[in-house]
């Protein structure tokens, strides 16, 4: 076990769950300010939160999840913050690296990662080169992400090839833009989980999001335990996806 925990028995149909979860782990820093304590302390338990989710999902056979972690526009924030922000990906790969490689995860990173400080990039490979033999559940996580850049940058790579004669304009449908995005290793997302009672997407995975099943919840990351999870897979199996059509009406 990659941490230490109370099993919950709750109805769920494990024969009907979704192939990918994306979360936005929203409300470290508000849970914190209510209980008197600095922003930081949040962030911190926000991460003790993160491993009890990696850890349901992977015994749950979800075959991939994907958590934004650090958005492009989170540089805004306070120094300190941001500082603290920055040092806790190195602290957990250095930590549970170890664990999450018995646990056969594979670790996956998007955005845009080449910004990120050396040090952060370095820990960043080494998580991708001792988990890409893994066989298990791909745990990918957006750091320095932001959804309109990826698309931007997506584009780019398109138009490049137009312009040099790679391909042509009509070659250019949904499967192959799809292809250019950080994404293009990954299951469809089947449900995106948001914490913190905010109801928005906030920049995240906006192309892959289209028919994803969305669930929010007031509920601060921190405070997102198993119940939790296993309330919005619930939720999730009681939704009739139409993808457009008219299946199930």
């Amino acid at each position: 076990m990659i941490f230490k925990r109370k099993k919950v028995n709750l109805d769920i149909d494990k024969s009907k769950l979704p192939k990918h979860i994306a979360f936005i782990m929203d409300g470290n820093g508000r849970w914190a300010t209510r209980r008197g304590l600095p922003r930081t302390v949040g962030h911190n338990e926000g991460g003790k939160t993160l491993l009890k989710i990696i850890e349901i999902c992977n015994e749950l056979r979800i075959k991939a999840i994907t958590v934004f972690a650090f958005s492009t526009e989170n540089w805004e924030r306070p120094a300190d913050e941001v500082k603290f922000l920055m040092e806790l990906p190195s602290k957990y790969i250095n930590t549970y690296l170890p664990k999450i490689k018995e646990a056969n995860i594979v670790m996956n990173f998007i955005g845009l990662i080449e910004k990120l400080p050396n040090n952060i990039k370095n820990d960043i490979n080494k998580a991708f080169e001792e988990t890409k033999d893994n066989t298990g559940m791909i745990l990918t996580i957006a750091l320095n992400y932001g959804s309109q850049d990826e698309i931007v940058e997506a584009t780019k790579k398109v138009a490049n090839e137009c312009l040099n004669n790679k391909l042509t304009v009509d070659q250019i449908n949904k499967e192959y833009f799809a292809s250019k995005l950080m994404t293009y290793n990954l299951p469809d997302i089947d449900l995106m989980v948001r914490t913190s009672g905010e109801i928005r997407l906030s920049n995240y995975l906006l192309w892959q999001l289209a028919y994803s099943e969305l669930y929010f919840t007031k509920k601060y990351w921190p405070d997102f335990d198993e119940i939790e999870l296993k309330k919005s897979l619930i939720e999730y199996q009681r939704r009739n996806r139409r993808f457009g059509g008219l299946k199930g009406e």
